[in-house]
């Protein structure tokens, strides 16, 4: 009997475990950015966009991400027009310009000033030499928030494609 009671508590801490790893697992970009909160005018864009499986997928993505409040310093309806389906690609080139191919965390750029090619195909330029990082202008504001196929980086100011 005692035996069975071991063999039965081993089980449970073994599920529980298995539960826990699984339930501890980092989610992707899109998941992680629903899940903060302040990046609903991002994740409604990149429905819109269709971009939503390209950002689920393996990766690595580095996605410098602009909150709500970022999206509403833009000229008032420049939202609302580029969420329309017939300026679709207008708007997959805004995303995917904030987008970089691989995984670039801080402490890579840190003291540098780089060029860094966007999905979309342009470059953007990144200066980590003063006090904060920025991106064609726009302040990271927090950096480094994992995800489990990249990294995001929270910027202030929506960026466009030069």
């Amino acid at each position: 009997m005692t035996r069975i009671r071991t063999l039965i508590a081993a089980s449970a801490v073994a599920a529980s475990i298995a539960m826990g790893s699984v339930a501890a697992k980092a989610a992707d970009i899109v998941d992680t950015a629903v899940s903060a909160g302040s990046f609903n005018t991002l994740v409604e864009a990149v429905k819109a966009a269709g971009l939503v499986d390209t950002l689920k997928g393996e990766g690595p993505f580095t996605v410098f991400a602009p909150t709500d409040e970022a999206f509403a310093k833009l000229p008032e309806g420049t939202v609302a027009d580029l969420l329309q389906p017939k300026n679709k690609d207008k708007l997959v080139a805004v995303l995917t310009y904030h987008v970089v191919p691989g995984k670039v965390m801080a402490a890579d750029i840190a003291g540098k000033e780089t060029m860094a090619k966007t999905v979309q195909g342009s470059e953007a330029t990144i200066n980590a030499t003063g006090d904060a990082v920025m991106i064609d202008g726009a302040k990271v504001v927090t950096a480094d928030v994992a995800a489990d196929n990249g990294v995001i980086h929270v910027i202030d100011t929506v960026i466009m494609p030069k």
